[in-house]
């Protein structure tokens, strides 16, 4: 994958397909070929006509792991979203981001409006306002000896995700600490461009989708039907939900 600097951190990034820009931000332990090519969504919206750019977030894939909780603001990785698009010549593009990339798509939006044309949260709903309490679970199961030291649910999960990706768990542990920064509602309501807020009917980690849109000036909600957290990222609802939000908004 070719890289760039962003504020002297290598990330990794990868452009399919051509015309008009999508940026495509991946969720917490993730990476953009796990997020976005194996579930299908390059293919997708490059089959759409669309020029879809992935990238590993800082800490994440083939980016620069870092293990100082300072550098994994939510607001400094969507800093990392604005500089790839400086360094591609992108001057607008529309932006996809799920779960913590929804997060980071938020205050890309926030500090950088000029620079999108739209957004998609996929697995986000009111707790990027209200935040979520899991997340020393999460760290403990991260940082655990082993996969048997860990108890909870939500845990487990996380770190049977991180040990399948093979995943660099301390630096995953260390962007648990600060990127759920929380937005304020004052700050999403000045969020004055179209946004589409998709999570799934079981989804009990984001939050519910629907006041979240109320919030926002241009807000849309979708329910992805029969789907969690981490079942809802590859949905074929959700990916004919955006298309059809693209067509009218990119």
């Amino acid at each position: 994958m070719p890289s760039f600097l962003s504020n002297g951190i290598a990330i990794a990034y990868e452009e399919h397909g051509e015309g008009a820009p999508i940026l495509l931000i991946h969720g917490f332990g993730s990476s953009g070929k796990i997020n976005w090519i194996d579930t299908g969504w390059v293919e997708t919206l490059t089959g759409a006509g669309f020029r879809a750019v992935t990238y590993d977030n800082r800490g994440h894939g083939e980016s620069r792991k870092l293990y100082d909780t300072n550098l994994y603001h939510a607001h400094e990785m969507a800093e990392d979203a604005k500089r790839l698009l400086d360094h591609l010549g992108i001057e607008r593009a529309a932006v996809l981001g799920y779960s913590m990339g929804a997060r980071i798509a938020a205050f890309l939006a926030l500090a950088h409006p000029n620079r999108v044309s739209c957004e998609i949260w996929g697995g986000m709903g009111m707790n990027l306002i209200s935040g979520l309490n899991d997340s020393e679970e999460i760290i403990d199961a991260l940082t655990a000896e082993s996969l048997d030291d860990v108890r909870g649910r939500t845990g487990r999960q996380f770190r049977i995700f991180a040990e399948h990706n093979k995943a660099d768990r301390a630096a995953l542990a260390a962007c648990m600490v600060t990127s759920r920064e929380p937005m304020s509602e004052e700050q999403v309501r000045s969020i004055d461009l179209p946004v589409l807020v998709a999570n799934g009917d079981k989804d009990n980690m984001a939050g519910p989708a629907e006041p979240l849109a109320a919030l926002l000036p241009k807000g849309e909600a979708f329910v992805i039907e029969r789907r969690d957290h981490l079942r809802a990222t590859g949905d074929p609802q959700f990916k004919q939900r955006t298309l059809e939000f693209l067509a009218a908004n990119a």
